[in-house]
């Protein structure tokens, strides 16, 4: 069989990537340096070229210092107190990812800086270059990924046939303790069932990737990634802007629910079997995996 390892590495990696052992130090620091810079800065010609370098290669990259981080620090604080409100409160869900600890959320009109400072310094042009359905506004997200959640399973967003960009805003610095998230270099090159993705043990070039507060990172539906575990106290917000179909149907898609911050929830439906689909995911995980394992022997697409 042939190993995951052999279709996805590539001579000198090491100087730009840490492997899966060495997951207590930096591991992304490409295009750009630790100076700041000015939200209204156009990204250079040479940035442009080494990021579709490395989105070809890996299936992402990150912009270092993007987005204002006094103003996503108020996102941060919004989100967070509308959180603890609807918590108090009893307006949210029973599972749908509580259980877990990472729930999707939609962070309001307030948000909306983010994508304007995208389109400002030529990053919106620049996916546009990447994948030809980058066609309207994106979808808005965000995750929200709680204190003590669990580590999720290796996952794509969506068929590999179906594939689209994905712009995540780090709204807070993202670091191990916190729940930096893991991806797979690479894998957005090929079809994987998730039967050949275990045998192949591609998991194993799984490499965290922290952020400070304000980068981003592009990467593609198609690359093979996980969710963390957030071992600090403090949930740990990442904004998700998303291209499904070509973008938002909606003219502005910030506008939605009044433009006010929602909690929704992730993988699992707060249904009675979506809450024991989410025990049994918690409690017992490898029960999880014989079942995506049994249905990737059966779905050709899985």
């Amino acid at each position: 069989m042939r190993n995951c390892c052999n279709e996805i590495c590539g001579p000198g990696r090491g100087s730009l990537i840490s492997l899966h052992s060495d997951l207590d130090r930096p591991v992304i620091d490409r295009n750009g340096s630790d100076l700041p810079v000015l939200a209204t800065d156009k990204i250079s010609e040479n940035e442009i070229a080494i990021a579709k370098e490395e989105y070809a290669r890996d299936g992402f990259f990150i912009l270092r210092n993007v987005i204002s981080p006094e103003r996503l620090t108020d996102l941060q604080r919004a989100l967070s107190e509308e959180f603890d409100r609807a918590s108090k409160s009893g307006a949210l869900f029973s599972g749908g990812g509580l259980f877990s600890g990472h729930l999707n959320s939609f962070p309001g009109a307030g948000a909306r800086f983010t994508y304007d400072t995208l389109e400002q310094r030529g990053i919106i042009d620049l996916l546009k270059s990447l994948h030809p359905k980058v066609l309207r506004m994106p979808n808005i997200g965000c995750n929200f990924n709680l204190p003590g959640s669990h580590t999720q399973h290796y996952h794509i967003d969506r068929p590999f046939s179906r594939d689209f960009m994905i712009a995540n805003v780090a709204v807070v610095d993202t670091v191990i303790d916190n729940g930096a998230t893991e991806l797979v270099p690479g894998t957005h090159k090929k079809f994987y069932k998730y039967t050949q993705f275990v045998l192949q043990r591609c998991h194993r070039l799984g490499v965290r990737v922290p952020m400070k507060q304000g980068d981003v990172l592009i990467r593609s539906s198609n690359v093979w990634h996980r969710g963390m575990t957030n071992r600090t106290s403090v949930p740990r917000p990442m904004l998700a802007m998303t291209w499904e179909d070509g973008g938002s149907n909606s003219p502005d898609p910030f506008s939605a629910n009044g433009g006010n911050i929602r909690f929704l929830p992730n993988w699992f439906k707060p249904t009675p079997v979506g809450r024991l689909r989410e025990q049994l995911f918690v409690r017992v995980p490898f029960t999880y995996s014989a079942l995506r394992f049994t249905r990737s022997l059966l779905d050709d697409e899985y």
